[in-house]
């Protein structure tokens, strides 16, 4: 592999402006495409095999998609002076209600003034209106056409707000501040890594050729398969970490050579052979860990997974190719621009290289004491608060909070969540009172925790009832799970109840996750086990770097515990506290973590937190095949690769902090998570565990069976026989 990616790497490095123009068109492109047909999103949750599953086909097809989700759009209603019974704001709800029926693909318009539209204040109210045959990817603008139908009542003087959590305009992820923030910041810390501007605008303008062209493709494959709204921020925010850091990895590296001697597509040549084979396994780990997510069976969390690879991919390619055209361009220029004060060398080295001595003379009392500080990090992990995330949580101000909250004071927080029961009746009935039916409402109605049960609705064939169950706790609350358990324990003589909703779906989800969690874990830890064995031939290394891994995510689930679960620094992150919520509510605002999250933090984390284990390896691999002395090639490892790993690790935690403005919080809690797993992995475990390890270890950490080493394939993770001049002299970024 090292061989092509030399060949590789110096070909672009001779035709830089053949590549660097091939980018830019191909970026441009796929962009442009993306923007010109539009960028289409789904919120689909679906589960397949699931009893929520299960009842939304039955409303589907027994009751028409406007009782399924996507085909039902709520309108709020409040009237802030008077009541809404009051003839000239009744007058004005209907005509906003005609205007609403006039509008295309509504089938049917349900009044606020039917049983159960109106709050027992008689100031809030809700208009549903049912649809069909519209487009569900572009259910955002058929929500604010029909808000804006609804003009009439606010003429009356009316706030009328969508209450579809999935639709509003302020729930749509919008790129800007946040990546601005987070370039600065990672083109500051290149710029005090390398001391010179030209060298730390490489990785910049690599990063965002490779996001553009990832968010190009990701935004055209919204025609072919559902992609959710969060995809192309998660995409953006790995894809700009890891291209930043690949490409700071490749930079540096010629630098390097450049300083050795060597021509410029020489080093060119021998950076992406040997540096370049590292990128190649580190985007490897991160895309098999993201690939594992599509055994978890959540159809949501499997395109998350898959999507977000598609940035580490573009991250792969044009490190490996637009990299070395840059570098070719540039040539000896590379180094132009030069920041005083900035990208001396020597201290940088030799302090990182002192670290490793430091940790070799002492590995036991390192040791124990790494893993003392990593475990109290860890340990509020246990206080990880795994629930359904409602809109209360919302940003203060945005629309579908403000929905929630007058739902919650008008019809009590259950509101916001209603369930969905449908039945299959043992033969068909004529009205919705029969005997049957009754028993089926009056068992729902005893269910501790429903507050209001729906008059049933049969479908057309008599063979199916639907009735609207509505908890008397909100969607987040964990009581709101036990309702759903305990209304699909009902038993009646053959019928075959199922509950829907967003609350029943998300019940099943967290089921999902337990079953299927330890399988994608396995998946995850044996496969970049087995690709670190290819790498390095060493089964104690790679068993090793698989468990340093998890120990960085126990440190990030703390992390997220203490933010989220403690609600310990929530506000900070833009999770408010409800109006009137007292001063230690407000300080302690407790946030549930959906039930997909982890699972998926898991996966992002274990690849990224790969990424470094393998050039910290590779570097003490070298420096060992050298002289064979073990604890001194991991103080030249760690020497080698210190500050250019702290660099990257900066870069990551800049990025993934910037993130955390945005309003959805699912981008918060990784921009939280991440941030803190890649800060612990970079400086306690790379810094003092991995290496005090592998001194215990000592000549084990190269070991191999014969037989094991007949059996692998030959590959090489850098080619170290390519090295102008032993590692001492070739260390740092200058």
């Amino acid at each position: 592999m090292t061989r092509f990616l030399g060949r590789l790497g110096g070909w672009c490095a001779r035709h830089g402006r053949i590549v660097l123009a091939l980018w830019v068109i191909a970026a441009a492109g796929l962009m442009g495409g993306s923007l010109a047909l539009g960028r289409p999103v789904s919120n689909d949750v679906t589960i397949p095999g699931t009893d929520a599953q299960r009842a939304h086909d039955l409303m589907l097809d027994g009751f028409g998609p406007g009782y399924a989700p996507g085909g039902t759009v709520q309108l709020v209603l409040y009237a802030d002076q008077g009541l809404l019974v009051d003839k000239p704001k009744k007058k004005a709800v209907e005509q906003a209600v005609e205007r609403l029926r006039a509008q295309p693909h509504v089938v049917q318009v349900e009044s606020p003034y039917r049983r159960g539209g109106l709050a027992a204040s008689l100031r809030i109210g809700l208009i549903v209106v049912r649809m069909e045959g519209h487009d569900n990817g572009k259910l955002a603008e058929t929500t604010r056409a029909l808000s804006k139908a609804a003009d009439p009542a606010r003429a009356a003087g009316l706030e009328v707000v969508p209450a579809d959590a999935s639709t509003p305009a302020d729930k749509e992820i919008k790129t800007g501040p946040s990546e601005i923030i987070g370039v600065v910041c990672a083109l500051l810390v290149l710029v005090f890594a390398f001391g010179t501007l030209a060298a730390a605008l490489v990785p910049i303008f690599t990063a965002l050729v490779s996001v553009v062209s990832g968010l190009g493709v990701i935004g055209l494959l919204g025609y072919v398969v559902d992609v959710p709204k969060q995809a192309g921020i998660m995409a953006t925010m790995i894809g700009l970490g890891v291209g930043i850091d690949y490409a700071l990895f490749l930079t540096s590296r010629h630098r390097r050579l450049l300083e050795s001697g060597l021509p410029v597509q020489e080093s060119v040549r021998r950076t992406v052979a040997s540096s370049g084979g590292a990128v190649v396994f580190a985007g490897g780990t991160v895309i098999i860990a993201l690939s594992a997510l599509l055994l978890g069976g959540f159809p949501l969390l499997r395109t998350l997974g898959w999507i977000t690879g598609i940035s580490v991919v573009t991250a792969v390619l044009t490190s490996v190719t637009l990299v070395p055209a840059l570098l070719g361009l540039l040539g000896h220029r590379v180094n132009a621009l030069r920041v005083p004060f900035l990208g001396r060398r020597g201290s940088d080295t030799s302090g990182w290289s002192g670290l490793g001595s430091w940790v070799a003379r002492r590995p036991w009392r390192v040791l124990l004491s790494s893993v003392l500080v990593l475990a109290a990090l860890a340990a509020p992990a246990l206080a990880l608060k795994i629930g359904p995330l409602d809109e209360g949580y919302g940003a203060k101000g945005s629309e579908s909070r403000r929905a929630y909250e007058l739902v919650a004071a008008g019809f009590g927080p259950g509101g916001n969540g209603p369930l969905a029961v449908v039945a299959t009746l043992p033969s068909p009935v004529a009205r919705a009172n029969d005997p049957v039916v009754d028993r089926l409402v009056r068992e729902i109605g005893d269910v501790d925790g429903v507050a209001h049960v729906a008059p049933a609705k049969l479908n057309a064939s008599g063979r199916a009832v639907m009735i609207q169950a509505v908890p008397e706790y909100a969607p987040s609350d964990t009581r709101s799970i036990t309702v759903v358990r305990d209304i699909r324990n009902i038993s009646v003589p053959g019928v075959s109840l199922h509950v829907g909703g967003k609350v029943a779906a998300l019940v099943d989800a967290g089921d999902r996750m337990a079953e299927r969690t330890p399988l994608v874990i396995g998946v995850v830890v044996l496969l970049s086990a087995l690709l670190l064995l290819l790498a390095f031939r060493a089964p104690v290394v790679a068993v090793k770097a698989a468990l340093m891994n998890l120990v960085s995510l126990g440190a990030a689930f703390g992390t997220l515990a203490l933010v989220f679960s403690v609600g310990l620094g929530s506000g900070l992150v833009g999770m408010d506290a409800p109006d009137g919520a007292s001063y230690l509510q407000t300080i302690f605002f407790s946030v549930p973590i959906e039930s997909y999250v982890p699972l998926m933090l898991f996966a992002v984390l274990f690849g990224l937190s790969m990424d470094y284990e393998v050039f910290l390896l590779t570097s003490v691999r070298q420096a060992y095949l050298r002289h064979g002395d073990n604890a001194r090639a991991v103080a030249e490892g760690l020497g080698a690769t210190g500050r250019v790993i702290t660099s990257a690790a900066l870069i990551m935690v800049a990025v993934f902090v910037a993130f955390i403005a945005y309003p959805d919080p699912l981008v918060k809690t990784f921009g939280v998570g991440l941030a803190a797993a890649i800060a612990v992995d970079a400086t306690i475990i790379r810094g003092f565990l991995v290496p005090a390890t592998m001194v215990l270890l000592g000549r084990l950490n190269w070991w191999c069976p014969r037989w094991l080493d007949r059996l692998l394939p030959n590959l090489s993770v850098e080619g170290h026989e390519e090295e102008p001049a032993p590692a001492k002299e070739l260390v740092g970024v200058s």
